[in-house]
């Protein structure tokens, strides 16, 4: 695993017991304690969870989700000390990357490109990792790199709950990335009918001239119109 160089296990939107009543078996058996040296989790993690989840990497970042709260009745069963502790967006330095972490429930619309690219642009990040959406994606937009693992549990979103969304859209998921110098090296793992799909995809971080020249582009099309 060495040749991977650092990988980062990205996840989130667990909902358990709520939504979810666990992990699919055949994800649990790919969860390989002292194989990763990071964790990232979008939020929507009991304690419990958070527990298993600080054994798999020794350096774990997770953020608050949206129902990470503590509601009177307890709805929730997010112990108060435990999710006053969690953040709502955090940064993280791996390599020559700085990643940016938030659930993605403050990105309005909900899921927008848009409201993604403001998110990265006032975190100041190369990458962005956002859930709440639990539809794994991964984009590359004006050299910035924008990756959603999805719900490692295939929970329902609020959007299938309450606007009507298709609901089979919504499949368990999580990410695994491969830091490698200036790459990233994107394996995104679905389930699909009881089998697990792996898909590849490759960031490169632009070179600084790439990215003066993507930034000053849009003020050279101002100008001249």
């Amino acid at each position: 695993m060495a040749n991977f160089g650092d990988l980062i296990l990205v996840l989130g939107d667990y909902h358990i017991p709520h939504r979810a009543s666990g992990i699919h078996e055949k994800f649990k058996r790919m969860l390989v304690p002292n194989k990763m040296q990071h964790a990232i989790c979008t939020g929507n993690i009991q304690r419990e969870q958070y527990s298993e989840l600080c054994t798999l990497a020794p350096n774990v970042t997770v953020v608050r989700g949206d129902m990470d709260i503590d509601n009177e009745d307890g709805s929730t069963g997010v112990s108060i000390s435990y999710a006053n502790q969690l953040p709502d967006t955090r940064v993280v330095q791996v390599g020559n990357f700085r990643i940016g972490v938030v659930h993605g429930h403050q990105v309005m619309p909900n899921g927008s490109m848009d409201g993604l690219e403001q998110m990265r642009r006032r975190l100041s990040v190369d990458v962005l990792i956002s859930g709440h959406t639990h539809k794994s994606d991964f984009q590359v937009r004006d050299g910035y790199c924008y990756i959603n693992p999805g719900s490692i549990t295939g929970a329902q979103s609020s959007s299938t709950m309450v606007e009507g969304e298709d609901e089979d859209e919504i499949i368990p998921s999580f990410a695994l990335l491969a830091m490698q110098g200036e790459k990233i090296v994107c394996y995104l793992y679905r389930l699909k009918d009881g089998e697990v799909d792996v898909s590849k995809t490759e960031y490169m971080k632009p070179s600084e001239n790439d990215a003066s020249a993507a930034a000053g582009a849009p003020m050279m099309q101002h100008l001249m119109t």
